[in-house]
């Protein structure tokens, strides 16, 4: 497996080191960045970073092996579980604990696949997605399509787009949708009063629909300046993991996913992207595949959840984490390259 990273034309490639400390990150290199949900962060820097080398990045990965999944797919929650947690949470909801939490369950099933670079062309063709990534680094494969912005820099201004709300088509949302997007738009802009100048911090877009292959995301974006000389730590310890995939109040709804989920998520809901100098773009962990590769057999793992409020009804919740899990498997499946 050859270490590399690859989002919109960006080909990196011919590993240099591999780093835990974020103050790396202030040597103007380009750097891949990989937090995971719990926090270990992994920044990879290059030799070779190529741009505009989306004909040539597809054409390495369509030459690449992949085997077929056989669609023998296990849950770490079944749907009684997973219902019987989301009627816990709407019961600490109850109790004031928490007021949302995103609960989730990893998807995982054998495979023989020892990099998930052939992916990409697949899921650029069946499921496109803003924030398409591939990274491969010692001990992890990656393949994401995310549609959801954590953080985009330039220069002192930083961007975050939560999405919050899920439905089949545009006209499919729930007043339960709106209002969790609203919340989740306060925590982020929580997050930013840490890190940005007081009186910067704004919503130049509230609750507009975007549409995806196979459903539509109510998305807004919070924008704000950042104070001088801030180190990358700063902005990590205080944007991660996203308020859209772990709730509000934040301490408490991580302490709750703890308790109702019963594995780690790992990659899935943590950041991937890159950074370089003052300029940067991670995407948050969500429709995601991935191989670990530390472990003594290989999973390809995939992650869903649903966000869960007092409004929640259990069945609706395990639907939608169905809805956006169901087309992404099924292409992992598709014998075709293409």
């Amino acid at each position: 497996m050859e270490s590399g990273f690859y989002r919109a034309g960006v080909w990196a490639r011919d590993l240099v080191e591999i780093s835990e400390d974020p103050a790396v990150l202030s040597d103007g290199n380009f750097w891949a960045v990989l937090v995971t949900y719990e926090g270990k962060r992994t920044f990879a820097r290059f030799a070779d970073v190529r741009v505009g080398a989306q004909e040539s990045f597809f054409k390495y990965a369509i030459d690449s092996e992949w085997s077929t999944q056989d669609g023998n797919w296990t849950s770490s929650l079944s749907q009684p579980q997973y219902q019987t947690a989301v009627q816990e949470v709407r019961e600490s909801i109850a109790l004031g604990e928490v007021y949302q939490i995103n609960l989730c369950r990893i998807l995982s099933a054998q495979t023989s696949n020892k990099s998930l670079v052939a992916l990409l062309p697949k899921l650029a063709a069946h499921n496109p997605a803003p924030f398409l990534t591939s990274m491969e680094l010692p001990g992890i494969s990656i393949a994401s399509a995310s549609p959801e912005l954590l953080l985009r820099r330039e220069g002192n201004r930083i961007t975050s787009s939560p999405i919050k709300g899920t439905a089949q088509n545009r006209d499919g949302f729930l007043e339960k949708d709106r209002a969790e997007n609203v919340m989740i738009v306060d925590l982020v802009r929580h997050d930013f009063g840490s890190i940005c100048e007081t009186g910067s911090i704004h919503t130049p877009r509230l609750l507009a629909v975007e549409e995806h292959p196979g459903l539509a995301h109510l998305v807004s974006d919070v924008q704000g300046d950042l104070k001088p000389n801030l180190s990358w730590d700063a902005i990590f310890t205080s944007m991660l993991p996203a308020g859209s995939i772990s709730g509000a109040p934040k301490s408490a709804a991580r302490a709750l996913i703890a308790r109702l989920e019963h594995v780690a998520r790992g990659p899935y809901c943590g950041a991937i992207g890159w950074v370089q100098g003052d300029q940067a773009e991670l995407a948050v962990g969500i429709r995601t595949f991935w191989i670990d590769h530390t472990q003594s057999e290989s999973f390809l793992k995939f992650g869903t959840g649903a966000g869960i409020t007092w409004g929640s009804e259990p069945e609706l919740e395990w639907a939608e984490t169905e809805l956006k899990a169901t087309r992404l498997l099924s292409i992992v499946g598709d014998k075709g390259n293409s």
